[in-house]
């Protein structure tokens, strides 16, 4: 079963970051707008509208690098098993930090959204990360 993640960023907008200079790229378009139009300071969540699962962002990650996505199939209950003997041996996979890894983390935008006035976030999150991978090309 696949889990979702999006790309997730929490920050805190205040009034003296109008005086700051960003240089516009794909993950600085939202920050832009946010710095142009005079919006109430507050928190909000910066989320793409659609999340991915894990095995999606690796196969847009190994087609931007022109490889074949390797995806293993391991048991649910295996995992666990594993996690639960890191519990005793003081492992590096443990309980807790499966569960961290596993649940979701998918967040309303929807408040950034109403703020900046739009429908949909001006990049699609497989665009954003498509670039973002293709950068990584040597």
């Amino acid at each position: 079963m696949d889990k979702y993640y999006p790309g997730i960023m929490t920050f805190h907008l205040n009034l003296h970051i109008k005086t700051q200079h960003f240089k516009l790229g794909v993950s600085s378009i939202v920050v832009q707008q946010l710095i142009e139009k005079d919006i109430k300071p507050g928190i909000c969540q910066v989320a793409d509208d659609v999340a991915l699962s894990t095995n999606e962002l690796i196969r847009l990650m190994a087609i931007s690098q022109n490889k074949k996505a390797k995806i293993w199939n391991i048991p649910v209950p295996f995992i666990n098993a594993i996690a639960r003997l890191g519990d005793l041996l003081y492992l590096p996979l443990n309980s807790e930090r499966l569960k961290k890894l596993t649940e979701s983390y998918v967040v309303s935008n929807q408040k950034l959204k109403n703020a900046l006035s739009i429908d949909e976030m001006p990049v699609a999150a497989k665009d954003g990360l498509r670039k973002t991978f293709e950068s990584f090309k040597g």
